[in-house]
């Protein structure tokens, strides 16, 4: 086979495909369902970016069965088509900076699911983008405290289990906190893991699952990166009145769809197009530039030395790098046109070598893409200075230009970020 530009983007066109497909909750939910109870009612909640089809697998999966509920997913993430009869109500908040329709979703979940008997069933539904979409500020914070809260994480550059250690601390809603309210209640919490480890307490920051960080710990996160916190929110880390769940009862925890899953559909998707594939890890984390720098560095010894496999070959990943700001930086694009772009640099336009960096719910940082794809004329299609664009922040504008980025719109799933470095 011969590979250049077309036959290089139509395999990694086909991998993230599969990639997306293999977390569509329309056919990974409905084998994970719990027996419906005998009696007692059905109640439905989640947050997150996929919470919207989780919703409607749930509806369609028992169409037979009495239930209602309520989950909040971002903006424009809603299905094309949705259901006329809607059990279950989808709402709508902010990601990643929280607003106050999430954080009223936030409250009608945790009220819906209080006064609940050993007899009822709770589902939980989260997904990655949870955390921000279910903000609900603790007893003495207002949503303004979260918000400059969230800024500062979000700058800081900080990996996602440190921002959600320090989100759970301040929260009303997550770290085990919807779970304990629904007591007695059985609690079964479907989830679709975003996050390195697939940890169920950093998914959507954990609302129904116990907590295992401490204040002490949140505050020595906040301290390790610098972060210059409201002062009710200071104070809320420094008091440590109220510790979160360590333990709860009758809750069970299980993952539908992961990272890992994804990478292998990735990889099945590859054979398919005469590529041998390496999955490196579906955890890879650290900065975005400097995580592309490495991938650059492994395609190229593939290329010149066979190793570490002989090319046709995939070097297949996923994690959540980071892209630290300074302070009044605004940037465009987001970790996955980041990491391209500083892979693109770091290859040189070699010639055998094409990539494609993207976020599997279909929204790269703030940017209207999912990421982009490289091909090895790609710096040079564009009529920006890459090195600029990466000191910048602004890699969006370097893929635009060279008319590359990869724009699906939101995917109704979220399994992390994805990266696929094919060497001819």
């Amino acid at each position: 086979m011969t590979w250049n530009d077309s036959s290089a983007h139509a395999a990694l066109m086909a991998m993230w495909k599969a990639a997306i497909d293999a977390a569509d909750p329309l056919t990974c939910l409905a084998p994970h369902l719990p027996e419906p109870p005998a009696k007692g009612r059905i109640i439905v909640v989640g947050a997150g970016k996929a919470a919207a089809k989780m919703a409607l697998a749930v509806e369609t999966a028992w169409a037979h069965l009495p239930l209602h509920g309520l989950v909040v997913t971002t903006h424009g993430a809603d299905l094309p088509d949705p259901p006329a009869n809607r059990r279950i109500a989808v709402r709508f908040g902010r990601h990643p900076t929280p607003d106050a329709q999430g954080a009223a979703a936030a409250a009608d979940m945790l009220a819906m699911v209080q006064g609940l008997t050993e007899n009822d069933l709770v589902l939980a539904l989260m997904s990655g983008g949870g955390s921000s979409l279910s903000t609900l500020p603790a007893p003495g914070l207002t949503l303004d405290d979260m918000i400059a809260v969230n800024r500062e994480l979000l700058r800081s550059g900080a990996a996602i289990s440190a921002m959600n250690c320090v989100r759970k601390h301040l929260s009303a809603f997550s770290g085990g906190r919807l779970a304990a309210a629904a007591h007695p209640a059985r609690v079964v919490t479907l989830a679709i893991s975003d996050v390195p480890g697939d940890d169920p307490g950093t998914i959507a920051s954990g609302p129904t699952v116990p907590d295992a960080t401490t204040f002490a710990q949140a505050r020595a996160i906040v301290a390790r990166y610098g972060m210059t916190l409201p002062a009710a929110a200071q104070a809320q880390l420094e008091a440590a009145a109220v510790e979160s769940p360590k333990t709860l009862a009758n809750t069970s925890f299980h993952l539908i769809a992961t990272p890992m899953m994804a990478l292998h559909a990735m990889a099945k998707a590859a054979q398919t197009h005469g590529l041998t594939p390496l999955i490196l890890g579906d955890a890879l984390e650290g900065e975005a530039r400097q995580l592309g720098t490495v991938l650059a560095g492994m395609a190229l010894s593939a290329a010149t030395h066979g190793q570490p496999l002989a090319g046709p070959c995939v070097l297949l990943s996923g994690g959540e790098t980071t892209v630290t700001m300074p302070a009044g930086t605004q940037g465009s694009g987001g970790r996955s046109t980041e990491c391209l772009l500083g892979m693109a640099l770091a290859l040189k336009a070699h010639p055998r070598i094409w990539a494609l960096c993207a976020d599997t719910d279909g929204i790269d940082g703030r940017s209207d893409a999912a990421g982009a794809w490289l091909t090895p004329d790609t710096i040079g299609q564009s009529s920006l200075n890459a090195q600029h664009c990466l000191d910048t922040h602004t890699s969006y504008a370097l893929f635009e230009s060279a008319g590359t980025l990869l724009i699906t719109g939101p995917t109704l799933t979220n399994v992390n970020d994805v990266r696929a470095v094919i060497i001819g």
